[in-house]
């Protein structure tokens, strides 16, 4: 069956885009840490959160409408859908840790919750500085120094994270329910620098493949 018509589509800016509305997630994160007051009121936060993700939905879909109709495309098609999948995961999964702040009515910012989102948001950039070579990325070397961000974002809360976890279960055992409501956060927190690693790991495939 013959492909439709030939879509106008620049993947590498389409994937550029995606990587700035994961920092705006992040950026966002980051001023919902710094102005805690109460969870409820945290709920105004939630429609912004939500119409960045909304709108890097609409990217990913333009990719994969694109991708449907193109009879040639730059790098394999499902290398294509795999890496706007990553990238789109990337901002679901920050504003995931937003929406729980507030699902699970915390009175307070932990410590250590800043820590880790200013993994997330370098994390993040990395990747958007990354998407500035990607579509010249044999000649780039930005693009491997980006790529080592998010490798070392993702091993930084790592240990951020087992530390934290240690914590919650020794200084808050009298308060079991504070311990699993943070663990929930904490694990999501140090979901979305795995998912940013995820992203590199995924061009870095890419890379191999094609040079």
């Amino acid at each position: 069956m013959a492909r439709k018509s030939k879509s106008k589509l620049d993947y590498f800016q389409a994937f550029k885009k995606q990587a700035e509305y994961a920092v705006k997630e992040a950026d966002l994160l980051i001023e919902v840490i710094q102005n805690f007051t109460t969870a409820e009121a945290i709920k105004q936060d939630l429609p912004r959160a939500h119409e960045i993700e909304h709108a890097a939905d609409g990217v990913y879909y333009e990719i994969l409408a694109a991708v449907d109709v193109d009879f040639i495309t730059p790098i394999e098609r499902e290398d294509i859908i795999a890496l706007a999948q990553r990238l789109d995961d990337v901002v679901d999964s920050i504003e995931d840790i937003i929406q729980r702040f507030y699902m699970f009515d915390v009175h307070f910012m932990h410590d250590d919750v800043m820590k880790l989102a200013n993994l997330i948001k370098r994390s993040c950039e990395g990747l958007m500085e990354v998407m500035e070579d990607f579509g010249d990325f044999k000649k780039s070397d930005k693009f491997k120094e980006g790529l080592a961000i998010a490798n070392e974002m993702e091993e930084a809360a790592d240990d951020i994270f087992v530390e934290v976890a240690h914590g919650l279960f020794t200084k808050e055992s009298d308060h079991p329910m504070r311990a699993m409501v943070w663990m929930e956060i904490f694990s999501r927190m140090e979901r979305a620098t795995d998912r940013c690693m995820e992203v590199a790991d995924t061009m870095s495939s890419i890379v191999l493949k094609n040079s």
